[in-house]
């Protein structure tokens, strides 16, 4: 297989698939999905080729993104997607907890979905200062 990139487009790629790799694996320790690895360390290893050296290091006979990738700005992309994400979730369950607490049908999308409104407000307002967890 070939697949034409222009350099930006290599460069884009290289960050696709480190995003991708690290939402797969980054939280299962020594039970990654190592084909992922793989094709992450092929694309990084193609590098060289068209001058962004910098980008990789070698460890062992294994090609990794270098300390300068991982520091260049891409986790502070994941970090962005991570709390938007965390966000959405937490809003959605403590409106559940509500509807089903109040007895309001939970397939009720509007009553969920005005709720959930509530809640960005308040987490755009205060982030997740106001939150309390009670026994």
């Amino acid at each position: 297989m070939t697949i034409e990139l222009s350099e930006k487009e290599f460069r884009r790629l290289l960050d696709l698939v480190y995003i991708g790799d690290w939402i797969l694996n980054s939280a299962r320790g020594d039970d990654r999905f190592e084909d992922y690895d793989d094709v992450l360390e092929k694309l990084f290893a193609l590098c060289p080729r068209v001058g962004m050296d910098a980008l990789m290091d070698t460890w062992q006979g294994r090609i990794f993104p270098s300390k300068a990738y991982r520091e260049g700005g891409i986790h502070e992309a994941i970090a962005d997607y991570e709390d938007a994400v965390f966000f959405d979730i937490l809003a959605e369950e403590l409106a559940r907890r509500d509807m089903e607490g109040e007895g309001i049908a939970a397939d009720d999308e509007n009553e969920l979905s005005d709720r959930m409104e509530e809640y960005y407000q308040e987490f755009e307002a205060h982030g997740i200062d106001n939150l309390t967890v009670e026994n």
